[in-house]
Parts: C-alpha cells; structure tokens; sequence
C-alpha cells in the first residue's frame, strides 16, 4: 500500500442552493474548518499523495480558500452540471497521469472516516477494479440499493428502479468509490447520459466494470461517512457527530470534561492529559493547551497558548495572542489579547490585558485595563516580575511598570514606573464635614418640586 500511488478528486462544485447562501456549499464550515478541507485531510491520511478539486460555483471563491487548506491541490472548473461521471472527467489531466489508486470523493460529505478510504484502497490492491463504499441502515428509503451476487457488486440501483424485492435490501450506496487508476477514463469515458435527466451517473461504471468481467466489490462503513450536507439542519447535525467523536477522543487521551456535550473544539485544538474542562466552554481556532490546566465554565478560548497548570476562567475570554505560562491564573469576567502572562502570574477578576506582557508572579487588581488604543494604533505596556498594581487602575501605554513596582489603586499611569517604586496616580481626597446633608436635602427638595 505504501508504495501505491493515490489521486483523490474531490468533487465541488455544487451550488447548495438550499444552504440558502451566497457562499458555496462546501466551503460551509465543520469544527472552524470547511467542510471540504475536512474531506482533502480524510484523503491525504488516507494515502492519497495528489489532491483534484472539481469546482464550479463560485470558482474564485473556492481557490482562494484552497489555497489555505490544500495549497497543493490542483483544481479543475467543471463548466456544465451533466452529472457525476462528468464531473470526475472534468479532472481528466490528472487521472490520465497513471495513478494506481482514484479515490472519488464529494466535498459535502466532511465526516468521512479515513480508515473506510484505506479499506477500499486494499481492496483495489487486491485487484478489485471498483470498490464502492456502503452503509447498512434500517430505513434505507431513498437511497440506491447495492446489488451483489456471489459477493460481488454487480450494480447500483436508485429506489425508483429497484423491484419490490430490490426495496428490502438494507446495503446503500455511500457515494463515495475507489477505482483502479489504469481502468479509471476506459470505464468513465463508457457512462453514457441515456436516461430521464441526460446526466452521466458515476455510478453506471459499476454495471460498465461488472459486465466486463472486472472484479467489482462493495465495502461498508458507518452511515456517518456518507454523511452528505444539503441544507443548515444537516450541517448542525454533523457539527454534532463531529463534536461528539472528537469529545470521546478527547476523554480518552485523558481530559476531563465534566459535562461534554456542553464543550466545543475546533478542528485544531491541542488539548494535554489532565486537563479538566468545565461545562460550557468554547474553544475556537489556535487552541493549544498543556497538560494539568484547568479551564472553568463560561470561557471563550481562541487564539490561545496555555502551558501547565494554569487556570483559567469562569466566564474568562482568551483572545488571539493570549499567551499564559506556566501556573499563570487569568480569573473571572477578564480579557487578555496578545499579552503574555508569564508563570505565576495572577490577572483574577473584572481585567482587561491587551498588548502586553505580565510578568511572573505579578498581580493585576481587578477593574484594572491596559490602554492600548488610541484610535489608531496599538502600544505595548510591561509589567515586571512581582509587580502589585493595585484595583481599577489605567495603564495607559506605552508604559513599563518595573520589577516589584507598586501602583496605588485608583490609578491612572501615564509614566514609567522604576523597579521597587511606588505609584499613584489620582486626584487627593477632599473631605467637607456634613456636605453629604446638604446635598441630599438639596437634591430631595429638587426631586418633590418637580413632582408639583
């Protein structure tokens, strides 16, 4: 197998009208990633060395985002919409190439299990010419029927055409086949458009192969994997497979998750063993946490790098950039956005950290923010190791704030401050006995002449 050559091509071209979306179908994302690209990476840990997507719809669009995900990947327009045989021609260059292995793919079926693609590329090692991929369901209603004999594939059948014999089998038709590279245009080149629509079906080269005597075979995998999205009801439903599978993955490598279906994990999040995830807790793209952290409820993580054993949350936002180091706490209700907080370092509660760098064992009191906008451009505050800045205070950058320098809370810092110094930056206190009565009796008198 390992020395095998293996083209995939990866049919796009779908305008998914009933997405109800100006973007195509396929470029619709699963766990932050478009469900295409989750197809491309299926095929390649699968084997297959050489990527083909066959677009059309919204062409430009779909080169633009493969060139992120499969920045290799060749792509090929099919121009007119005459079926799926067509459009697998459509890539007809690179078929013509002598692969030993096409595997032929749709974009809009993201779950697919690289293990069932492997199976049916030993099934072509093993000299099968065409291997169509099933699935067994109970209520097979509205899917074509494999029909074998003698445990060979000898066609596929749509449930309008099947007898009421035919209706009873419970083996579909999962779209997806793997066909030997040296027979792929000869069989494909055979489909002819003699039917009520004047399509050409890729799957007529199943009774093409058979009736030449070829070795035709269906394999089987779970209903999952042909998995196809037409509309946004089925795009929830595999973001939720997806989910599920990835959260059961997750608990295995020895994460804890107190309450599972309520985490979310993107396609690309690094999660380390013994890390406990409380319930409701967003991971979105960029995420890579060590081992023994512990993420609390509510918090929203994208962007990040957490190392070990820090703490994070409840109802915390990681941003982009956010960068904690070992044993770093970021708390509750607080921001952090391209800043680093370095081992030991405390931002509990009600904070925000943008462009900045905390150091280690610092402690930032709650209510205190970094300025770091002016409307135009962003500036860098420091904080030094062991640093105190107290509550509700304003760093207003740029500004260093020293090794164990102290900033009196209430603070507005405008300057630097040196190592060991102390800062305060806010108006003197001015206190006048017995003001607070007049005022009151003032402001009480006002209130009752308006109600007159």
């Amino acid at each position: 197998m390992s020395q095998r050559t293996c083209l995939s091509v990866i049919l796009a071209a779908g305008e998914g009208t009933r997405m109800k979306s100006a973007l195509p179908k396929v470029l619709h994302q699963i766990a932050g990633l478009p469900m295409v690209a989750h197809v491309v990476k299926a095929a390649e840990t699968a084997g297959a060395g050489d990527q083909v997507l066959v677009i059309g719809h919204g062409a430009e669009e779909m080169r633009k985002a493969a060139a992120k995900f499969a920045p290799d990947a060749e792509t090929f327009v099919q121009e007119k919409r005459l079926g799926t045989a067509h459009a697998v021609l459509a890539a007809r260059e690179a078929i013509s190439r002598g692969y030993d292995d096409v595997l032929v793919m749709f974009g809009d079926t993201p779950l697919i299990d690289p293990g069932a693609l492997t199976v049916a590329r030993l099934k072509l090692a093993e000299g099968a010419a065409v291997v169509v991929i099933g699935f067994r369901t109970p209520n097979p209603t509205g899917y074509g029927r494999l029909i074998e004999k003698g445990g060979k594939l000898v066609a596929i059948r749509e449930e309008k055409d099947c007898s009421d014999e035919e209706k009873k089998i419970t083996f579909c038709n999962g779209g997806l086949m793997a066909v030997a590279g040296g027979r792929a245009l000869k069989l494909l080149d055979a489909v002819g458009n003699k039917n009520a629509k004047g399509e050409y079906y890729l799957t007529d080269i199943v009774g093409i192969a058979s009736g030449q005597g070829l070795d035709v075979v269906a394999t089987e995998a779970s209903f999952e994997n042909a998995l196809g999205i037409n509309n946004r009801a089925e795009l929830a439903q595999a973001e939720g497979i997806w989910q599920q599978r990835r959260r059961h993955e997750a608990m295995l490598s020895g994460v804890t998750l107190i309450a599972p279906e309520t985490v979310f994990f993107s396609h690309d999040t690094e999660i380390g063993a013994d890390t406990i995830v409380e319930p409701n807790v967003w991971f979105g793209l960029g995420v890579k946490i060590a081992t023994g952290a512990r993420i609390h409820a509510f918090s929203h993580i994208e962007g990040a790098t957490i190392a070990s054993n820090c703490d994070v949350g409840p109802f915390a936002r990681l941003r982009p950039g956010a960068d904690l180091k070992q044993k770093a706490k970021v708390g509750n209700f607080c921001e952090v956005k391209q800043a680093t907080i370095e081992e030991g370092a405390k931002v509990n509660h009600l904070t925000y950290i943008g462009d900045a760098r905390v150091g280690a064992g610092a402690n930032i009191g709650a209510g205190t923010i970094t300025c770091n906008y002016d409307g135009y451009s962003k500036f860098f505050t420091d904080i030094g190791e062991g640093a105190f800045v107290g509550s509700n205070s304003a760093l207003v950058a740029p500004i260093t704030i020293g090794k164990g320098g102290y900033i009196a809370s209430g603070s507005v810092i405008t300057e630097d401050v040196p190592d060991d110094a102390l800062a305060f930056g806010r108006a003197r206190q001015k206190t006048i006995p017995g003001k607070g009565k007049e005022l009151r009796e003032r402001f009480a008198s006002a209130a009752a002449a308006k109600k007159k």
